[in-house]
């Protein structure tokens, strides 16, 4: 992770806050592709995509190697995703679980 040694942790946690209220702001999936399109760069939402879909899978019951096959995602990354989607923050499963009503 990159070093910000111009912030303290309040300000980073600020910072950080700040993003995700900018994010609640957003009304449309037309306004958060825009959103993510000019604060992402192209390689950085492709991961983010690869990862949302590595996370889908996973909860659907796919194996790592049918995953890859689908996906062309690392064994490595949908190793990561899988550890976050089962020990994480709850993030992954919290979406998945919405995106599917």
């Amino acid at each position: 992770m990159k070093d910000h040694r111009i912030l303290n942790r309040r300000q980073e946690q600020a910072a950080e806050d700040e993003l995700y209220r900018a994010v609640l702001t957003l009304k449309s999936v037309d306004e958060c592709r825009a959103f993510f399109q000019d604060l992402c760069t192209p390689a950085e939402l492709q991961a983010i995509k690869d990862r949302l879909a590595v996370a889908e899978c996973l909860a659907d019951g796919l194996s790592y190697r049918q995953i890859h096959e689908v996906t062309g995602v690392s064994l490595t990354t949908i190793g990561r995703v899988a550890r976050y989607l089962n020990s994480g923050a709850g993030g992954y499963q919290k979406a998945i679980k919405r995106l599917k009503k």
